[in-house]
């Protein structure tokens, strides 16, 4: 094979990768969004369970591991490593995600 040869083939590889991320990269966020939202829905039903147990405040999720209403061993932030805002108001409970962009109070917060 000569070098032009090997060139070619090395040029092709790579627009096959290329083609592959492409294709990939958004599924792999849609997933992250997906993961996220089913973290923030189970430390919403601990929360839940906190709040009946404890009607003083709102916990953080930091009171419940330490309590033992989520495992420790467990992911206890969101898909892009940022810790979820738990807020209590008026009876309701709020489980938030930065999202994204690990902003709070942005578009994409989940």
């Amino acid at each position: 094979m000569t070098l032009i040869e090997i060139m070619i083939v090395i040029f092709i590889i790579a627009m096959i990768g290329t083609g592959v991320a492409v294709a990939v990269l958004p599924q792999l966020q849609k997933a992250q969004v997906k993961s996220t939202q089913a973290d923030a829905q189970a430390l919403r039903s601990a929360v839940m369970l906190y709040v009946v147990d404890n009607p003083r405040g709102c916990p953080t999720v930091e009171d419940l591991v330490s309590e033992r209403y989520l495992d420790g061993s467990k992911r206890t932030a969101d898909a892009w490593d940022t810790e979820f805002q738990v807020t209590c108001e008026d009876g309701d409970i709020f489980v938030v995600s930065a999202g994204p962009d690990l902003e709070f109070n942005t578009e994409d917060d989940i």
